[in-house]
């Protein structure tokens, strides 16, 4: 029996054809909470109610009255925390150009389909993102003494996605990124739950657990002869604690990891906070403790320099946003291009995150535009600890290769 998702999917084309089309490309991936609309306008009500937005929509470009342009600027203003998929005959540029407007308006979009649709090209979209789309589309809420208990029963485990050197190809790092393993919900993402977690204070003993955990990991495949670096992501009230540095540093030195070998992660967003006192303060204890720190999602706002320069930086990771199809972009290329300057003026290494296809993985790797690391689905999808020597020596015969 095929495998059926809860995820809501609006399907918008004034061509009941193509509608019906993409409903049946859908059933077959078993999809089957499916809508379907020759309307813009009618999906934007839906929208309007929380209680019937779609989690997904797959929408045509070229409608009469509303098109795709204008229907995606509502959806920006009514601040849509779904997914899109875009869908046009009228070529890529027009594509792209939609994409780019889309991720101005901080919409999520999973791809784009050039008329007339692939089955395989649909499922590819959903294969690239997990069908997580499906699974944690359910809007259920978590209590926090289930995330507590969570915490303290060690339900909450590690996924890692693995960094590269763009140069050699050669694995270089792992960032841990923690996935709730719920015993009736199956894995859910943070999104689910680090909401809650930073509400009702339980923050502090989540990152100490991933840091833990990852660590442990860490140390395992160091002993099994794999010499790696570790990124982990720290919360904005972690960095506010005078305690954390010291924290981090004990859990650390009780792994037997050194902390030159462990990354720190703090988000571009919280540079912009009026008062960096506590920022400043904590991360230069982590630099005295030999903690590397980076900025993670760098390229989404404008960080002045200054601030920049304030910070005791030695990463900055560039976000997807700004990396994903930037071959194909001249405005995300010149922006890419500009973050790529910015870092070689600070004098750090940079990671360009998004590496999703062939294309991508060949634009970072020019003489011109070369990042220092490479991270992203084509690379490797986050994957439990017990995968990873498994996709380990299938990457290095992918490199060997040559990715034929």
């Amino acid at each position: 029996m095929s495998r059926q998702y809860a995820i809501k999917i609006a399907v918008v084309d004034d061509d009941p054809v193509m509608n019906k089309l993409i409903a049946r490309m859908l059933g077959n991936l078993g999809h089957t909470s499916v809508t379907l609309w020759e309307n813009s306008q009618a999906v934007l009500a839906l929208i309007d109610d929380p209680d019937t937005s779609p989690d997904l929509l797959i929408l045509d470009l070229n409608m009469p009255g509303m098109d795709g342009l204008e229907f995606i600027r509502h959806l920006g203003e009514r601040h849509y925390s779904g997914s899109v998929i875009l869908f046009s005959g009228e070529g890529e540029p027009l594509l792209l150009a939609a994409r780019k407007l889309a991720l101005s308006h901080d919409i999520e979009i999973l791809g784009y389909l050039i008329k007339p649709p692939a089955p395989e090209d649909l499922a590819a979209l959903f294969e690239k993102v997990g069908a997580p789309v499906g699974s944690h589309a359910v809007k259920k809420v978590y209590s926090a003494d289930e995330v507590r208990t969570a915490i303290a029963g060690g339900e909450m485990v590690n996924y890692y996605q693995p960094k590269v050197a763009t140069g050699s190809g050669l694995v270089v790092g792992v960032e841990a990124l923690v996935r709730w393993q719920h015993p009736d919900d199956g894995i859910l993402l943070p999104e689910r739950f680090i909401g809650v977690a930073e509400a009702h204070g339980l923050i502090g003993d989540l990152d100490v657990s991933v840091l833990a955990n990852a660590l442990a990991h860490v140390k395992q495949w160091q002993d099994e002869g794999s010499v790696i670096s570790l990124s982990v992501n720290v919360s904005a009230k972690n960095l506010a604690s005078p305690e954390f540095a010291d924290i981090v540093a004990k859990v650390a030195a009780d792994a037997g990891v050194p902390p030159q070998r462990v990354a720190l992660e703090v988000s571009e967003r919280l540079l912009m906070q009026e008062d960096q006192r506590a920022l400043i303060e904590n991360m230069a204890r982590l630099y005295l403790k030999r903690f590397r720190l980076s900025i993670d999602e760098y390229g989404i706002l404008s960080v002045p320099m200054n601030r920049l320069r304030d910070l005791p930086i030695d990463e900055l990771k560039i976000c997807m946003k700004v990396v994903h199809a930037a071959w194909a972009d001249g405005d995300l290329l010149t922006e890419y291009k500009d973050c790529l300057a910015q870092a070689r003026d600070l004098n750090v290494e940079v990671v360009a995150v998004g590496i999703e296809d062939m294309d991508d993985w060949n634009f970072v790797r020019r003489k011109w535009n070369e990042s220092d690391r490479a991270q992203g689905h084509f690379i490797a999808k986050p994957m439990p600890a017990e995968d990873f020597p498994v996709w380990l020596m299938d990457w290095h015969k992918r490199l060997s290769a040559g990715f034929k």
